[in-house]
């Protein structure tokens, strides 16, 4: 099985999870496949926690601006 490589946006690496959650249900694949995919799916996690982590400061930032006005501001990288 091959990995996807890095995915471009939150919703590829989504979607990629969830491809290998639906390869793992069907319980034929074999040992060393599932450990790859198992791995994959732990990069994957993590760039898509990253991703809502971000997100979530920026609807932060959002929020405490109590005079109206809507301004973003960039947030440090991870």
């Amino acid at each position: 099985m091959e990995q996807s490589g890095t995915p471009k946006n939150f919703e590829q690496a989504l979607a990629r999870l969830e491809e290998i959650a639906n390869t793992l249900d069907r319980n034929d694949v074999p040992l060393a496949d599932a450990l790859q995919l198992c791995v994959e799916a732990a990069e994957l996690r993590k760039f898509c926690h990253a991703r809502l982590s971000e997100a979530e400061g920026k609807l932060q930032q959002l929020e405490e601006l109590a005079n109206g006005e809507i301004r973003l501001e960039t947030i440090s990288g991870e």
